[in-house]
C-alpha cells in the first residue's frame, strides 16, 4: 500500500479494518495485520499514523515504512515487490507462523472471503 494511492489501496485498507473488527480481541495478541508501504520515501511513520487513523487502526495493527532498501528487500522476500508504486499487487500474505500455513488472497476480494482465509490460517492446528 501507499498513502496517496486512490485506487485499491483504501480497499484493501477498508478490508483490514472489517478483518480488524471481527478479530476483536485476538488482534494484537494472536494476529497482526500488517501494513507495508510501497513508498517508503513519501510514507514516513508520520504519514503512515495518520493514514491509519483514518481507518481507526487499532494496536496490533502496523503500517511499516524504512528506508527505500530495506522495504524493498522486505518485499521482494514476500514476492511482493514491483518498480512503480502504482504496480503494487492486491495481495493479502495470511500466514499461521506455528503451523506454516500460509495463504495469498485477493485484498480488494468481498470482506467475508478475505475474512473466511483469515478464520482458516488462524484456526490451522497442522
Amino acid at each position: 500500500m501507499f498513502a496517496t494511492c486512490k485506487d485499491s489501496c483504501p480497499m484493501m485498507e477498508a478490508n483490514f479494518a472489517r478483518i480488524q473488527k471481527w478479530l476483536g480481541p485476538k488482534l494484537g495478541a494472536d494476529v497482526r495485520l500488517i501494513s507495508i508501504s510501497v513508498d517508503p520515501e513519501m510514507d514516513t511513520p508520520t504519514v503512515l499514523k495518520e493514514y491509519g487513523g483514518r481507518f481507526d487502526a487499532k494496536p496490533g495493527w502496523y503500517f511499516l515504512t524504512g528506508k527505500k532498501q530495506n522495504v524493498e528487500l522486505v518485499l521482494h522476500k514476500l514476492g511482493l515487490y514491483v518498480e512503480n508504486k502504482q504496480d503494487h499487487l492486491n495481495l493479502f500474505l495470511i500466514g499461521n507462523d506455528r503451523t506454516g500455513l500460509w495463504k495469498k488472497v485477493v485484498g480488494v476480494s468481498d470482506s467475508e472471503k478475505v475474512i473466511s482465509a483469515v478464520k482458516s490460517v488462524l484456526e490451522d492446528k497442522q
